[in-house]
């Protein structure tokens, strides 16, 4: 990659391109608690949008269930690919705002990481095609960025989404809890498990706890080798320092009502 390459890269595939496997707010433990809380089986239809690196995807495979990936990036598509390996496993090339899937053909769909990157009405958008691709009575779980109550005290919330889209080069807009659990209601949605877990993607702990210290020092090498991709990750993390106090991971599982 040119210096220029590494400056433009949106922040989640310049992590991945160093060798980061998991790139969710709430790291790899808080995916995990979204999948106990769904219970998932071989009896469900489960759709995830944007899988990406389908790490959670290999998880959620392990439950043998009819699944399908909505994934927008063809090379992230086929390595999602590379893990399925059964008829009723599926990665489809599409956006989550049109899926082209039919109505209530899924028992679970879930998102991670994206949601955040949208507008509100993109996010609304996303939203109510969960709700029209799930039966009645199913399930819809988000893993994403989250505001902590201090934002609204310390009257940051502009500051923090200048400067996080200035470092990960997306359109960042982290909600506070509150507003994601009313944008789940707003179409339907009653709300059954919430957990926070502070934000920290970038800290030597976490990245432990989600790479393995071979995978870290993976990392640690292709950054080190690569001045500009070292610029932008410092950048990063220097932004998600910054603003720890407001900022941290949520996984909201709710259930579209039967009425």
């Amino acid at each position: 990659m040119s210096k220029l390459d590494y400056e433009k890269m949106p922040g989640h595939w310049l992590l991945s391109s160093l060798g980061k496997t998991v790139l969710r707010p709430g790291g790899l433990q808080l995916t995990q608690s979204m999948l106990q809380h769904l219970q998932i089986t071989a009896e469900d239809y489960v759709v995830e949008f944007a899988p990406r690196l389908g790490v959670t995807a290999k998880l959620t495979l392990q439950s043998n269930p009819n699944y399908i990936a909505i994934e927008q990036n063809e090379q992230a598509a086929s390595k999602v690919r590379s893990y399925l390996q059964k008829a009723n496993q599926q990665c489809l090339i599409g956006t989550a705002e049109r899926t082209g899937l039919p109505d209530a053909s899924a028992t679970i769909v879930y998102g991670e990481a994206m949601l955040t990157m949208q507008s509100a009405k993109q996010k609304d958008q996303i939203i109510s095609e969960a709700k029209r691709i799930l039966k009645k009575g199913g399930k819809y779980a988000i893993h994403e960025m989250s505001l902590t109550p201090a934002v609204e005290m310390d009257g940051m919330r502009e500051n923090i989404r200048k400067d996080l889209v200035e470092a990960i080069r997306v359109n960042a807009t982290p909600l506070l809890e509150e507003e994601w659990k009313a944008a789940l209601k707003s179409h339907g949605f009653e709300i059954d498990y919430v957990k926070k877990v502070p934000m920290h993607l970038l800290h030597p702990k976490r990245l432990i706890e989600d790479e393995g210290l071979l995978g870290v020092a993976k990392i640690a090498k292709n950054i080190l080798t690569k001045p500009a991709a070292r610029k932008h990750v410092l950048k990063i993390r220097h932004t998600f320092m910054k603003y720890e106090k407001y900022l941290q991971g949520i996984c909201i599982v709710a259930t579209l009502k039967e009425d």
